[in-house]
């Protein structure tokens, strides 16, 4: 049987090209998330000479360094810690169409902030910074607490599909007990509409050290648990037969998915799709194990989210398209169009 012409060339040719991308990729990321910063702290109703004008325009200076800086970082963070919870839950659950919301954080986030506005009776356009820290607060408690409801459910960790399970119906009960109290409260419902749609515009110096020391601590345990992720990859059963304590840290991974998901969740509220879109996009790119992958997939999302903020802030100009819309649009487009060409790929 005769060798198809070409065939060993092509071969070779691919495998140099993944090479390169896999060396190249990271930098590029870094790169392109600095220039995005730039031009965040750069775009805003104002025009987009403030960052020019900075050195010496003492308000241009206020403004780029009080307020887009530290708005576009902060986006940045975000979308870092759903890239990685992203990649995480994916990972975990061994599924490339789980999210970072599915343990019931989201939900649990959003009746958080629900039963404190309905307690404090304040909407969030004018409320103190107090109620704002109080609000990020009762995010991250909430999403927690739907974490852990998710966790007791399915009994612990040890049983992904049951864990999975549990979460949606999680999920499902404390949206509803969320419906509720807009129901008692109706006002409550106009007062979290910024943080249901998404919302970096509240972002600041503190969040983004939250977010910092939120992210830098949880990148370095899950890269250190990598390997189990490359175990699960193989099958339960493959990752048991080559002695990793799958139950301990399953355990961990499934922690830092919740604290990285209710760390983002608190601070800019309910953003889709670039949990479940960063890790996707860098499969796309570039083949490689988990422990490149969780860091490449936080680059990608901070990317990701750092242009969206962007680009809401100059779509309808000078009004704001809120975040969290434009990542669902722009994600589930990129979903639509990934499971297209590999359906066309498929059938070819």
């Amino acid at each position: 049987m005769s060798a198809v012409p070409g065939r060993p060339n092509q071969a070779a040719a691919e495998g140099h090209a993944q090479r390169l991308r896999r060396r190249w990729l990271g930098p590029a990321l870094v790169v392109l998330s600095a220039l995005a910063i730039a031009l965040g702290a750069s775009v805003g109703s104002t025009g987009l000479d403030a960052l020019w004008r900075a050195a010496q325009d003492p308000v241009a200076w206020q403004i780029v360094m009080d307020i887009r800086l530290p708005r576009t970082l902060g986006a940045w963070l975000t979308g870092a810690l759903l890239g990685l919870s992203g990649a995480v839950a994916q990972g975990v659950f061994r599924n490339p169409l789980a999210d970072p919301f599915l343990l019931g954080s989201a939900s649990g986030a959003v009746l958080g902030v629900a039963l404190l506005l309905a307690l404090m009776g304040a909407p969030v356009s004018s409320a103190s910074w107090l109620l704002k820290m109080g609000m990020t607060g009762a995010a991250f408690l909430g999403a927690l607490g739907g974490v852990l409801l998710t966790l007791l459910l399915a009994q612990g960790v040890q049983q992904t599909l049951r864990l999975l399970l549990a979460g949606v119906v999680v999920g499902y009960v404390l949206g509803a007990v969320k419906d509720l109290v807009t129901l008692a409260v109706p006002d409550v419902l106009s007062s979290m509409l910024g943080f249901v749609l998404g919302n970096t515009s509240l972002l600041g110096w503190n969040a983004c050290a939250l977010l910092a020391l939120v992210l830098v601590p949880l990148l370095l345990v899950a890269a250190a648990s990598a390997r189990v992720l490359d175990g699960l990859s193989l099958g339960e059963a493959t990752a048991q037969s080559l002695g990793l304590p799958l139950a301990p840290l399953r355990a961990v991974l499934v922690a830092v998915l919740a604290l990285g998901t209710g760390a983002a969740v608190a601070q800019a509220g309910l953003i889709g799709f670039v949990g479940l879109a960063a890790p996707h996009l860098v499969r796309s790119l570039v083949r490689v194990t988990h422990g490149p992958l969780l860091l490449l997939s936080a680059l990608a999302g901070g990317l990701l989210l750092s242009v969206a903020d962007i680009i809401a802030r100059v779509v309808i100009a000078p009004q704001e398209l809120p975040v969290g819309v434009l990542t669902a649009v722009l994600g589930g487009t990129y979903l639509l169009w990934l499971m297209y060409r590999r359906t066309r790929a498929g059938q070819s």
